[in-house]
């Protein structure tokens, strides 16, 4: 199997010129691009529907338990990033490690998790927009802000089906735009953004315990319907594998490697700082949301927390959340689609796709081709896809990522152990494992049309690799 030296990644890593990314990034940069993802379309949306249709109130045990699986992947992160300071987070790391076919599958894989990642908050921050402009007696047209596969009911109780979620549409071209003028601006952009969404998130937490009903608690994990996944110990899994893709936000801090100052120390902090912060702030938020109000209600809901708020006599917190969700959806956004690229920027170098995706602007110094072609396919993704859908599409991507990021460190403790590593995974192999047991556990929670989607995505990858990728592998062929 055909494998990149991890002496050619430290040595591209150090390169420098007009043809590479810059280095703009610090280690407060990367807990805050981590932190702008993470508390997103997880902890504002799916939250509720897992509880909805899972767990009842003990969606926070399932965080729990996907922070944990989390933990042990983001150890390993953490190493693979002060080893392989290079874009491309899990492709780059499986390519040297596991080889090229493995690192085409990663890399594909990523491309599924980031880009699906962002419609799936594209979709919700949609749901949230119209919660808004009703408080204002604007109601835009059901029919402009429904997927195509989904019915709506109207006044009148008769049921049509939505044309496309066009608010969905355009914030992914919206972010689009800001992200091609550079990492330096989305950075302060997204530093705002993330500390407006802290905020909300302690608000909401602080003011919510006060009216919290005790009776929302009862049962704390309800009985299981007899199918697996919906509600009882099966359906606390299948909520961590629903809501584990919340945490894909230190996965996507690897693959700005490349445009940080010191890698090497920056990387683990960002990685792990990020994860720490939110994990804390998710079961928080998950324990006085479910409290406010009953799990039922949750149901088929896109905006959960205005379910909630509605419990408490805080109007003005109403419309300030959902303003301040309206506001952070937008780095998640934003933290996405810059993983995306550098991930399609990182294989596009390779040969393993067509060169415009490592073209660079000439003055922004970003991959400005592929962000264009990401946000038509993306926008159109979030605009045509009921969010459930791309919601568990999303955490098997990721699961599968984290899975093989946990065994090519172990693979390198064994074949290159004198390789410095800034940062050591503790307690190897006995970490990875668990990670990548934590992670097959969730993914075979998933339901089965979600591993089919995932088959056939990867089937299309092979097609592409075998039909493009492998004539072109700039390391095959040299």
């Amino acid at each position: 199997m055909i494998k990149k030296s991890i002496e050619s990644l430290q040595q591209e890593a150090a390169q420098s010129g007009a043809n590479t990314l810059r280095r703009n990034l610090g280690g407060i940069n990367l807990i805050a691009i981590g932190i702008g993802v993470i508390i997103g379309a997880g902890l504002f949306s799916l939250t509720g529907i897992a509880a909805a249709n899972n767990t009842g109130p003990a969606v926070i045990l399932s965080f729990i338990l996907a922070a944990v699986g989390c933990a042990f992947s983001a150890l390993c992160y953490a190493e693979m990033a002060s080893m392989v300071p290079v874009a491309g987070s899990a492709y780059t790391y499986a390519y040297a490690t596991l080889g090229e076919l493995f690192a085409w599958i990663i890399g594909w894989d990523l491309v599924l998790e980031y880009s699906v990642g962002a419609a799936t908050v594209g979709i919700s921050w949609s749901k949230y927009l119209v919660t808004f402009l009703d408080k204002f007696n604007i109601h835009l047209p059901a029919q402009l802000v429904t997927s195509p596969f989904e019915l709506i009911k109207l006044a009148d109780g008769s049921q049509i089906h939505g044309y496309i979620n066009l608010p969905a549409v355009l914030i992914i071209v919206f972010i689009t735009s800001i992200i091609i003028f550079g990492t330096k601006g989305s950075a302060l952009f997204n530093a705002i953004v993330v500390a407006l969404k802290i905020s909300v998130v302690l608000v909401f937490i602080a003011l919510g315990w006060h009216y919290i009903n005790p009776e929302n608690y009862k049962p704390f994990i309800p009985q299981n319907t007899g199918e697996f996944g919906h509600f009882g110990v099966s359906g606390i899994l299948r909520g961590a594998g629903v809501v584990f893709f919340v945490f894909i936000g230190f996965d996507i801090v690897a693959t700005m490697a490349q445009e940080t100052k010191n890698p090497k120390k920056n990387m683990p902090v960002g990685i792990l700082g990020s994860l720490i912060v939110c994990t804390i702030l998710f079961v928080l938020f998950g324990y006085v949301m479910t409290g406010l109000a009953h799990y039922t209600e949750f149901k088929d809901n896109a905006a959960p927390v205005a379910v909630a708020i509605a419990h408490t006599p805080y109007e003005w917190l109403f419309l300030a959340v959902i303003a301040a969700i309206l506001i952070g959806y937008t780095s998640v956004i934003l933290v996405d689609l810059l993983g995306q690229s550098r991930v399609f920027y990182s294989m596009s170098k390779d040969g393993l796709l067509p060169p415009v995706f490592a073209v660079l602007h000439p003055r922004f110094a970003t991959p400005y081709k592929s962000n264009i072609v990401l946000c038509i396919f993306i926008s159109l993704f979030a605009g045509l896809v009921p969010i459930h859908v791309v919601g568990e599409m999303t955490s098997i991507g990721t699961l599968l990522a984290f899975v093989m990021v946990c065994l090519g460190v172990i693979i390198l403790r064994v074949k290159q152990p004198d390789i410095p590593r800034a940062f050591k995974t503790p307690f190897v192999p006995v970490v990875p494992i668990l990670g990548i047991l934590t992670c097959l556990l969730m993914m075979f929670s998933l339901p089965l049309d979600t591993w089919i989607r995932l088959i056939v995505w990867l089937l299309i990858g092979f097609a592409i690799y075998f039909g493009y990728g492998r004539k072109h592998s700039k390391l095959r062929n040299s």
